[in-house]
């Protein structure tokens, strides 16, 4: 009678174990489905303060939860008997190669190289099946605490800047490739006046702290500076934005427009002349802003330069040089005479004017890359932000290293704080925005979906602590400004 060789008998063991594992598999899948159910049936049946919806969304959660790693557990049995297959055909190859036996040292250095391929393979399944869990869990948290409010439609072109008034009636603003800037109302997205007094874009908008004026840089190398009178129209019911079906995520494509003709300004007042011209730059406007008291304004231009006016008289009180390549963005402190300008060259300068007879000048060096823009909180600190995708967190008095650095995945753009909350607000080029606290600490990402967020590259982020309702704003290079609700005190719990 013929007798089976070692390797045959292993290779039928291992089939005999294969069919008998796969046999267990479908027995424990069919209990565990009937364990899901009766656990779904008792969850259930308890009485609970959470929502339905709630409810229903967390145990689809927790059950995909429990099917991943179940189908984890079940390949990582599948990889161990992989590898004690392997090991023993390594085994038995090892007693008959050429009639010569492998040393103890080659068998176990070939063994572990197998090992070590299918135990990567293992970690790297692992990662990525608790990387979609995780991923999955985040969003749904991130659409509970932030929330869609208003979509703002009417430009031609990209926003370039958002920006709230500081007074009553509080209207929204937006500056635009499209030569215009518009102001809207909040809570019915209906535009109340446009600006169309600069002959190229319109880079940035601010409103003057006390009074119904508004200054806007543009790309025709002057700042205007405009009155305006709006009467707020009767707001009227919206739909909810977060009870949309098909929330999952997606990536769009940027030929993605919202929705609309983009004719929303047509029917609006337009105001073609602004009340006062700031003129003495040789490049483009990129950005001004009000010094506290609203009798000075600065701005910063493509020529290298800041330049600080006296609004009244409309004259150039002092320039800012010092800066080695075109400035990116401006900011004032809101309770003191301080400036702060960015710059392609990596760096942001910080101006003070607190001493009437001279000014200071101090520069910060730590990016990498363009400095986009750096903004002031209360006290002493600056946060800037970068082409590097790092935004750092900076102390006045210790200009050597900032206290906190936040590293991201994609280059940053105008950022913005809640001056209230010491909360960061990051627009991003890759067309996410995402929530930190000062300290470095992520708290959330808005969401973005296939029917609702940015679809384009969004540009800059605005806070707005006197809204009830929407209390953040954001802006992109899709044509559209979109107000949030971010419920802070779960966003801070959350944290």
């Amino acid at each position: 009678m013929p007798t089976e060789s070692g390797s045959c008998a292993t290779a039928r063991q291992a089939k005999q174990k294969r069919k008998s594992h796969s046999l267990s598999i479908r027995r424990t899948n069919s209990s565990e489905q009937e364990r899901s159910g009766l656990q779904r049936e008792m969850l259930e049946g308890q009485d609970s303060k959470l929502p339905s919806s709630v409810r229903n969304t967390l145990l689809e959660l927790f059950g995909q939860i429990e099917r991943e790693f179940e189908n984890l557990y079940i390949e990582n049995l599948e990889l161990r008997r992989e590898i004690d297959t392997l090991n023993e055909r390594l085994a038995a190859e090892g007693q008959t190669i050429d009639g010569a036996e492998l040393s103890k040292g080659q068998l176990k250095t070939k063994a572990s190289h197998s090992t070590s391929q299918l135990s990567q393979k293992l970690k790297t399944t692992y990662k990525a099946s608790t990387s979609k869990i995780v991923s999955s869990f985040k969003t749904t948290t991130s659409r509970a605490i932030c929330q869609l409010v208003k979509e703002y439609i009417g430009h031609r072109d990209g926003i370039w800047d958002v920006s709230v008034t500081k007074t009553q009636p509080l209207v929204l603003g937006t500056a635009s490739a499209d030569h215009t800037a518009l102001l809207w109302s909040i809570e019915t997205g209906k535009c109340l006046v446009k600006y169309g007094g600069h002959a190229g874009s319109v880079n940035s908008i601010k409103f003057h702290p006390t009074e119904q004026v508004a200054l806007t840089a543009s790309g025709d190398q002057t700042a205007h500076i405009w009155r305006y009178m709006v009467q707020l129209p009767t707001p009227q019911p919206t739909a909810d934005c977060n009870q949309m079906s098909g929330e999952d995520e997606v990536e769009f494509s940027d030929k993605d427009e919202p929705e609309g003709d983009g004719d929303g300004s047509s029917d609006c007042p337009t105001i073609r002349a602004p009340s006062t011209f700031l003129k003495s730059h040789q490049g483009v406007v990129i950005a001004a802003d009000w010094l506290v008291g609203g009798k000075q304004a600065v701005t910063a231009s493509w020529d290298r330069t800041a330049n600080l006016y006296d609004v009244e008289t409309s004259e150039l009180v002092h320039s800012l040089t010092g800066h080695d390549q075109e400035l990116t963005h401006c900011c004032t402190h809101p309770t003191q005479r301080l400036v702060v300008t960015s710059s392609r060259d990596t760096t942001f300068r910080l101006w003070d004017f607190r001493d009437p007879s001279i000014h200071s000048v101090n520069v910060f060096q730590g990016h990498t890359d363009t400095v986009t823009s750096a903004v002031f909180t209360v006290g002493d600190n600056v946060v800037s932000g970068s082409d590097d995708r790092t935004v750092k967190v900076w102390d006045l008095k210790n200009m050597r290293s900032p206290i906190a650095t936040i590293r991201t995945d994609s280059a940053v753009n105008r950022i913005n704080v809640c001056v209230g909350q010491r909360i960061i607000a990051l627009p991003h080029d890759n067309r996410q925005v995402r929530l930190f606290d000062m300290s470095g600490v992520r708290l959330a990402r808005l969401p973005r979906s296939n029917r609702q967020g940015h679809r384009r590259m969004v540009c800059c982020s605005a806070w707005s602590e006197d809204h009830p309702i929407c209390n953040l704003f954001t802006c992109g290079f899709d044509r559209q400004a979109i107000g949030w609700n971010i419920n802070i005190p779960a966003l801070l719990q959350e944290k």
